[in-house]
């Protein structure tokens, strides 16, 4: 019989070799795809991961308030801030554009002190496969936009690496002391006029769940567009407001007995949005016109 202590040796290792893609995973990317994960991920690393958020508390939040203090409405602070930060929290939000998560994050980081170390999952197509989007997700969110998905990528071959992708996402949302993902139930924007319409819910947030079991709030965002000069000189011309609402923390434990399907997953992607959509109403109520 091993002994406890070669046991967790043993644990440790099999756990790093699930978090690490597999040879033939990694041949489905091309060159700079490959540079660009392998950049990434050693950015959400160690010490690289608190320089990256020290940044983000500091200086990333600040320019996002500089460019929204003036619209910006915020509410139910209270039910981020209960949460327990040695545990992972997934922040399930609808999406109308590409900032919403970036000024969440922006005014968690100036508004509470909980402990925060930030992973948005993205569509690796332009984030991964040039310099540009490299630099893109340095400058937007300081190497945070990971771990990537080719899901959408037309060579169907490059969703191997998904399965990499899936494994390490499943590990941030398991275990990691103040690892916050933020998570799009709906997989993609929603360019509708109406703020209070969704997108049908897709079933991968219901899996990650299934298998992580985080603590999960709910968050409605509206307000922001996706013109970014438009929507930083609207803070001093009279814009939209900016509502962001974070919900109390969702009890999901009635899914966790069900057999871990794709009819589950479902069912627990659904639910969310329905939580969402009820944070939709309040600001309905008081915005809506």
């Amino acid at each position: 019989m091993l002994e406890t202590k070669q046991l967790q040796n043993l644990n440790r290792k099999d756990c790093e070799t699930a978090l690490v893609p597999t040879v033939e995973e990694v041949a489905v990317l091309n060159f700079n795809e490959k540079i660009g994960y392998k950049l990434v991920a050693r950015m959400n690393r160690g010490a690289w991961k608190r320089f990256w958020t020290f940044c983000q508390r500091h200086i990333g939040s600040l320019w996002i308030y500089l460019a929204t203090y003036n619209l910006m409405n915020v509410f139910g602070l209270e039910n981020f801030e209960k949460t327990d930060a040695g545990k992972p929290l997934l922040l399930v939000a609808n999406h109308r554009s590409f900032f919403d998560m970036y000024t969440v994050s922006s005014v968690l980081f100036r508004r509470t002190t909980r402990p925060m170390k930030l992973y948005f999952p993205v569509r690796a197509k332009f984030f991964y496969d040039s310099p540009v989007g490299w630099f893109v997700n340095f400058i937007m969110g300081w190497f945070s936009m990971f771990p990537p998905f080719f899901r959408e990528d037309r060579a169907v071959k490059k969703r191997e690496f998904d399965k990499f992708s899936m494994r390490k996402l499943t590990d941030i949302c398991s275990r990691g002391e103040a690892h916050v993902i933020g998570f799009h139930p709906e997989g993609k924007r929603n360019l509708s006029n109406d703020a209070y319409n969704f997108l049908p819910a897709q079933t991968g947030v219901g899996k990650i769940i299934m298998a992580s079991r985080p603590q999960v709030v709910p968050v409605f965002i509206a307000g922001l567009g996706n013109d970014l000069p438009k929507q930083i000189l609207g803070n001093w011309r009279g814009g939209e407001p900016i509502r962001i609402y974070l919900g109390e923390p969702i009890d999901l434990s009635e899914f966790y007995d069900k057999r871990d399907s794709l009819r589950t997953h479902k069912e627990i992607a659904d639910f969310l949005m329905a939580k969402i959509g009820e944070l939709a109403e309040k600001d309905k109520a008081s915005f809506g016109k």
